[in-house]
């Protein structure tokens, strides 16, 4: 299997301009339910992703900001304690098994760096759910070289 099997199209995914600010960001991550979101630039390139826990670090660590005043912070002045790895529409299965393990989410990008979707750790989990359930009936033999 590969990436665009897996691939929640960008149209299907929350995202945010990385010149957003805070309020922004809180606003849409508590409507959608999202505790992190892809931050795309002006061309489209993935950016990074902001998470609840990098909002909540800026308000504890800036003196008298407050949730009523986080229109005036911009995203790109927020530092992002973990950096969600990209991969690439070619990559393989392997690379986004090993980043599913520290990310919810695998942004993928093209070869421009434009960001074009992501793929859910659950979705990756489901596949080698899936996997392990044919092991196990002997519906598929597993290679001996890939265990």
């Amino acid at each position: 299997m590969n990436v665009p099997f897996f691939l929640t199209p960008k149209q299907d995914v929350v995202v945010l301009p990385h010149r957003a600010t805070m309020r922004q960001a809180l606003e849409k991550m508590e409507y959608h339910r999202y505790s992190a979101v892809p931050l795309i630039d002006e061309e489209g390139k993935y950016v990074g992703t902001i998470t609840e826990g990098d909002l909540l670090w800026k308000i504890k660590n800036t003196p008298g900001l407050s949730f009523e005043n986080t229109h005036k912070i911009f995203l790109t002045e927020v530092p992002q304690h973990m950096q969600n790895k990209p991969v690439h529409i070619q990559a393989k299965m392997e690379d986004l098994i090993s980043l599913a393990t520290t990310q919810n989410f695998v942004p993928v990008i093209d070869d421009e760096g434009v960001f074009i979707g992501i793929v859910k750790r659950s979705d990756i989990i489901d596949y080698c759910a899936r996997l392990l359930e044919e092991c196990k009936t002997g519906k598929i033999v597993p290679e001996i070289n890939s265990l």
